[in-house]
């Protein structure tokens, strides 16, 4: 069972138990946030949006932190242009705790072990 959730404008694959870096999430360390499903998948696929609606996905904030510094460097020749620029983006780590779908029923038994009385 997998969900397709979206978070700071991208889309990320999550199964229970994962753990994942987002954008910077307005929440504080161990708090809960739901994240938006636009996927689930367990037997069946559930794509539209009345069924979406029944589809919770839960994590937690592990921590806040940086990303790695990118340098940004523009140049134009016989000019004497340099410009040097950097960026951290801000990222959440965060622990997917739990996937589920309200209304969800149960897995059916396998009838492979039918009774001996039908075989007389």
């Amino acid at each position: 069972m997998y969900a397709i959730v979206k978070t700071g404008g991208k889309q990320y694959r999550v199964e229970t138990g994962m753990s994942l870096l987002v954008e910077r999430l307005p929440a504080d360390e161990g708090a809960t946030v739901a994240l938006e499903p636009i996927m689930f998948r367990s037997d069946e696929v559930v794509l539209d949006a009345a069924g979406l609606a029944k589809v919770k996905v839960a994590a937690t904030v592990v921590e806040h932190i940086r990303g790695p510094k990118i340098r940004v460097f523009k140049y134009k020749p016989k000019s004497g242009y340099k410009r040097t620029a950097g960026h951290r983006q801000e990222l959440t780590r965060l622990k997917v705790t739990d996937i589920s779908m309200s209304g969800a029923k149960a897995a059916a038994k396998p009838a492979a072990a039918e009774s001996p009385a039908e075989e007389a």
